[in-house]
């Protein structure tokens, strides 16, 4: 409860827990969800947002059987409110973590692609970090990391928040890829032309078609190609490549080892193409948990190496 002195007499204002209450309805979207997150039970959710519209003396939530959205008001209160529970949240992350060793949720969300290589990082982390806990998102779609609640994410691609502070680990190779039986059924392209006669295994080209621009000696060469399959994640582009079903572009650091245990072959070992550039970004805050940062760090540091062969500082922007 805040307290504030008028006419040498202490008055309440208003209560956070109401506040924090209304912020977690929006951003779970339900009353239901919001308590599975709270840990209380939904009436009393309903029965805190209730009481703070009553206090401001204004409706916040229009409430249907079938669905819950914010009033006008309802958004210009949760617009601002949400920055002062940041700001009372990370002062209290600074607090505790200040003379002892960082503690708490760290959230991080990156792609499915990257499963692979997250789990050895974070299990390491942990091992080093037992009062830490890490909660971890794969998904394809872009994450709000202000509005979702999340500390890191890793992308690739190119960056479309500008209010968020980015590091740039590098770029990675992409190289062409196929089974051995696969090969041995249909051939083995001997120029990248040849690939006009091929199945190929497309990722995210909207269609049944996909031109590659590929470096080789005489600079960059490119190939129509198709393909039957189009998948948007790269985990599904290797599970049919080791299928048999086709030839397909994969990042070359990544399918390394199907290549050295003979379960994948490099098509055109004298081509590749630059990736997208690989990223951490994070919410720029004043204060950030230790914890959140440390982590960045780790993932940074091995990310960089498993990757580009070396590891690189998180320090600046």
């Amino acid at each position: 409860m805040l307290f504030v002195r008028r006419s040498g007499a202490l008055e309440a204002t208003m209560d956070l827990n109401r506040i924090a209450a209304f912020a977690r309805v929006v951003e779970a979207g339900s009353f239901t969800a919001a308590a599975s997150v709270l840990g209380v039970r939904k009436s009393s959710v309903s029965r805190s947002v209730a009481a703070l519209e009553a206090e401001l003396g204004i409706r916040l939530l229009q409430r249907t059987t079938r669905r819950l959205s914010l009033t006008e008001a309802g958004h210009a209160y949760y617009d601002r409110a949400r920055d002062a529970l940041a700001g009372l949240d990370e002062a209290r992350e600074v607090v505790s973590s200040l003379g002892t060793e960082p503690r708490g949720v760290v959230r991080l969300t990156a792609p499915v692609d990257l499963a692979g290589e997250l789990a050895p990082i974070t299990g390491q982390f942990l091992r080093e970090h037992p009062r830490v806990r890490v909660e971890v998102m794969l998904t394809a779609r872009y994450v709000d990391l202000v509005k979702e609640g999340f500390d890191l994410a890793v992308r690739a691609g190119v960056l479309a928040d500008s209010s968020l502070v980015a590091r740039k680990l590098g770029e990675t190779a992409m190289g062409l890829f196929a089974s051995p039986e696969y090969l041995e059924r249909r051939g083995r392209p001997r120029r990248l032309v040849d690939l006009v006669h091929h199945d190929c295994i497309l990722f995210r080209a909207g269609g049944s078609k996909a031109t590659w621009r590929l470096q080789g000696r005489h600079g960059e060469e490119r190939v129509v190609v198709e393909g039957r399959v189009d998948a948007d994640e790269l985990t599904f582009v290797r599970g049919m490549l080791l299928a048999g079903s086709g030839i397909g572009m994969a990042p070359v650091q990544s399918f390394a080892p199907l290549v050295e245990s003979g379960r994948l072959e490099r098509v055109l070992p004298q081509y590749a193409r630059h990736g997208a550039a690989l990223h951490i970004v994070w919410p720029n805050r004043r204060f950030e948990p230790a914890a959140a940062s440390l982590f960045r760090d780790a993932l940074a540091a091995r990310l960089s190496t498993y990757f580009f062969g070396e590891a690189k500082s998180v320090s600046g922007s």
